[in-house]
């Protein structure tokens, strides 16, 4: 039987075939690499992101417990006042702040040695500013839980001051206390607006009566009404004939005020515009304290008329041109904590009820 013989394409050259032959098993054997170094680098990325997604996060092992730990060694500047602050042994609190450190990556606490106080470093200081907040969020949490158990029963806890305390708060806890009767209802007066607003980011009030503007913080509010700020000078006094006054009319008279609240400072800063450097001979939180200086004519007040107990003949309220600023009330919550029932009713009627009292306000 005859050899088989190979079939020459005549249009081409036997070297021109090899070429061809060999630069295809060159091109092939070229792009089989480059698959492998494409597979590999994708195996690469792919072990790399399973060693980001499986490495543990350092910082989530930090615990309250390290950030009431950093707290007290800032408050007391030394780990054993600390620790009786905590009622742990001085040890736990250096091991604690130890953790802690090694957690951040950062030294958090100098510590001198000898008698010397201890200090937070900038790092320390840093991160105790969130530890404050994280601290206030989880007292708020509790606050919310013990709230939802309650349901229509257990305590709403309210912040106040003088004169809603005076002329708002008692028709409000009248229809409240009347619809809500299984509510308890809790009380307090803190002495300065930044008190106030730490017992609402901590849980420790549910609403308040406040002052607008609201600073920095998680904090939202409803509007209830407005007052003028008046003059209130003495019955004797020369301007006590007049329905007016300007800063201008009070010449050398001593200035008696309150103690500084969000609104007073929109009006002094108001006046400081109009170029009045405002300057109190006397202050006081104490409303009636202040009607009762300037009735002794000691000076005469700038002050909400919200603040002024009525029918006081010892007094002459004046209204105060140009007019500066109202002063605004409103009632003040955690943005981000579960309002009860009873809350959002408390709120409600707060509303209706100075609604009716800034109609019945008549401004001199």
């Amino acid at each position: 039987m005859p050899a088989p013989v190979d079939v020459v394409d005549p249009r081409v050259a036997p070297g021109e075939e090899r070429q061809r032959t060999d630069k295809k098993h060159e091109d092939d054997e070229r792009d089989f690499h480059g698959r492998i170094m494409a597979a590999q680098v994708l195996l690469g990325q792919v072990e790399v992101f399973m060693q980001t997604i499986t490495k543990p996060d350092q910082w989530l092992g930090v615990e309250v417990r390290h950030f009431a730990a950093l707290d007290a060694v800032a408050r007391e500047g030394s780990f054993g006042r600390a620790a009786d602050r905590l009622g742990y042994t001085q040890s736990a609190v250096s091991q604690q702040i130890a953790t802690l450190e090694k957690i951040v990556g950062e030294t958090l606490v100098e510590r001198p040695g000898g008698p010397r106080a201890v200090s937070l470093t900038d790092a320390g200081e840093v991160l105790l500013r969130h530890a404050e907040a994280i601290v206030a969020r989880l007292d708020a949490a509790r606050a919310d839980i013990a709230a939802l158990r309650a349901g229509e029963t257990g305590a709403l806890r309210v912040g106040t001051y003088q004169s809603i305390g005076a002329r708002v708060l008692p028709e409000v806890m009248r229809r409240f206390m009347r619809d809500w009767p299984g509510i308890e209802l809790g009380l307090s007066e803190p002495a300065t607006d930044p008190e106030l607003y730490g017992l609402i980011e901590s849980g420790e009030l549910d609403l308040a009566f406040c002052s607008p503007p609201l600073p920095d913080g998680p904090f939202d509010m409803l509007e209830l009404m407005s007052d003028p700020y008046v003059l209130l000078v003495p019955a004797e006094n020369p301007l006590a004939s007049r329905a007016s006054a300007s800063m201008d009319d009070l010449g050398d008279q001593p200035l008696i005020g309150s103690n500084t609240c969000a609104s007073g400072v929109v009006v002094e800063r108001e006046l400081g515009d109009r170029g009045y450097d405002i300057r109190y001979a006397f202050r006081s939180d104490d409303n009636g304290t202040v009607q009762g200086l300037v009735a002794s004519g000691f000076g005469v007040a700038l002050t909400p008329l919200l603040a002024i107990a009525p029918g006081d003949d010892r007094v002459k309220i004046l209204r105060l041109v140009p007019k500066v600023p109202r002063r605004q009330v409103a009632v003040v919550w955690h943005r981000d904590r579960h309002r009860s029932p009873a809350a959002r009713a408390f709120i409600e009627i707060a509303r209706d009820v100075s609604a009716d009292i800034e109609r019945a306000l008549v401004e001199p």
